[in-house]
């Protein structure tokens, strides 16, 4: 069994961001100056004239979860080559941050501008590009055996992460989008890079093959799950909390897991749904009854009974694995953060 004898999930994420603070900014300082600049405003070390600030920055979920799996098969502190694998990982997600912005046309992120704003979008696309090679070179930079296995790992998650992307802005050109391509799409935009987090600290802490298995498994759950609960939130979550107005997801006719197993309900509300997202009516006078259309519908309730089920799939795998249980206790903390959150 799980112990659950193990700091909170904010506990862990507060020792994984004091631990990867310093080695991020190094890595960060390792790139030109031009790319070096927007890098480092982007994670909000620095301003646009690289004067330092305080910051919002991200609650490097990633590192995290890297550094609980490979405490989880070995039992010990957060080896170097885990450092540097944590890292990679959040190396890797800013770069998909940094590009999705340009794509979706964001123009602030964490209260601040975003890089293509700031810079221009060619700057924006050149220091995501950077932050990718950068997190390949963290990876190898310091000759670890077993380097290169995870460097290809890296990069296989990253393919999954552009290909799940790209389905994603596929599904804005289809009406109906069924919920089995929906997961198929989160699984490579979400998962993939939480999943792979799991394996690289896993990897990195000399876990066994089945121990790197099971936790790959269990960051492939955890990540579907966090996808739906964010689905939920952007519809249904609470302004004040959120930042984002009631059914924000529904104005931009975001096809989100609620909106595509409503509209398979075959009831009433699904038929009214479909035909506000084809002749694209949602106005903000007409939001009300379009959250209510999904709510009726059934497609809140059907989204949360998944997240919940990939949830436990999660921890169906945290028992598979048979290390220390400390760490595995830290790994169902965080998980239970991504299902049990309102923002």
């Amino acid at each position: 069994m799980i112990s659950t004898a193990a700091p909170s999930a904010a506990d862990v994420l507060r020792l994984s961001a004091a631990q990867v603070d310093g080695p991020l900014r190094s890595a960060v300082g390792q790139l030109p100056a031009p790319l070096c600049l927007g890098a480092g405003f982007h994670f909000g070390f620095w301003d646009a004239a690289g004067g330092p600030i305080t910051a919002a920055q991200g609650k490097m979920v990633r590192p995290a979860f890297a550094f609980a799996a490979a405490r989880a098969v070995n039992g010990g502190a957060v080896n170097d080559t885990a450092l540097r694998a944590g890292v990679a990982v959040e190396l890797v997600h800013n770069f998909s941050l940094v590009h999705d912005d340009v794509m979706d046309q964001d123009r602030t992120r964490r209260g601040r501008p975003t890089v293509w704003v700031q810079f221009g979008v060619p700057c924006a696309i050149l220091v995501g590009d950077g932050l990718l090679a950068l997190a390949s070179q963290v990876l190898t930079q310091e000759g670890d055996v077993g380097a290169a296995a995870m460097c290809a790992e890296l990069n296989s998650v990253v393919v999954d992460l552009c290909l799940g992307q790209q389905q994603d802005m596929s599904f804005e050109e289809t009406l109906l989008v069924s919920p089995e391509s929906y997961l198929e799409m989160a699984a490579g935009k979400t998962s993939a890079l939480l999943a792979g987090s799991c394996v690289l600290g896993a990897m990195a802490g000399g876990g066994t093959q089945r121990q790197v298995s099971a936790l790959r498994r269990f960051g492939h759950h955890v990540g579907l799950a966090f996808q739906l609960v964010d689905d939920v939130l952007g519809i249904f979550g609470d302004p004040a909390v959120t930042g984002k107005p009631a059914g924000a997801d529904l104005l931009r006719y975001k096809k989100s897991m609620p909106v595509l197993a409503a509209m398979q309900a075959g009831c009433a509300a699904s038929d009214e749904l479909t035909e506000l997202y084809r002749t694209q009516a949602i106005t903000e006078a007409r939001l009300a009854r379009a959250v209510g259309l999904v709510e009726r519908a059934g497609g809140r309730t059907w989204t949360q009974t998944e997240a919940e089920r990939q949830y436990r799939l999660a921890l169906d795998c945290l028992e598979e694995i048979g290390g220390d249980a400390r760490a595995e206790a830290e790994l169902a903390a965080l998980a239970n953060l991504m299902i049990n959150r309102n923002r």
